[in-house]
């Protein structure tokens, strides 16, 4: 076998007004494409040479996890974008916290699915 590259990032979601309110309407993720009709749809987000998918049509064993991984969303003002989620209300998992190399946080979609909100520092 040879991966050649990240197909897609999935995250499963339970109510797709919700979710798609959350990822577009806070995230501000622009949908590249649809599959399906409401309310049993995926959407996805291409982000550079990602896309990124939420989707309510996978098998009922297919579901939300809160301690599962996290798409890293590289932001271009992470203190910006930490106002915004705060004033959504959005919950943290992780605090904003600053390493050697980056800036990040992570946070809850509305089924509890961790998405962590990213900066690099740049480079000297």
């Amino acid at each position: 076998m040879k991966v050649v590259e990240i197909a897609f990032c999935g995250y499963p979601v339970t109510d797709m007004r919700r979710a798609k309110g959350f990822y577009e309407g806070i995230l501000g993720l622009e949908p590249s494409r649809q599959y399906g009709e409401d309310p049993t749809l995926s959407v996805g987000y291409d982000l550079g040479a990602n896309t990124l998918a939420i989707s309510n049509m996978a098998s009922k064993d297919w579901k939300p996890f809160t301690g599962g991984p996290s798409v890293a969303l590289e932001v271009d003002d992470f203190a910006e974008a930490i106002e915004e989620l705060r004033a959504n209300q959005v919950p943290f998992y992780l605090e904003p916290v600053r390493t050697p190399v980056c800036q990040l946080a992570m946070v809850a979609d509305p089924d509890g699915n961790s998405v962590t909100i990213h900066q690099h520092h740049p480079h000297t």
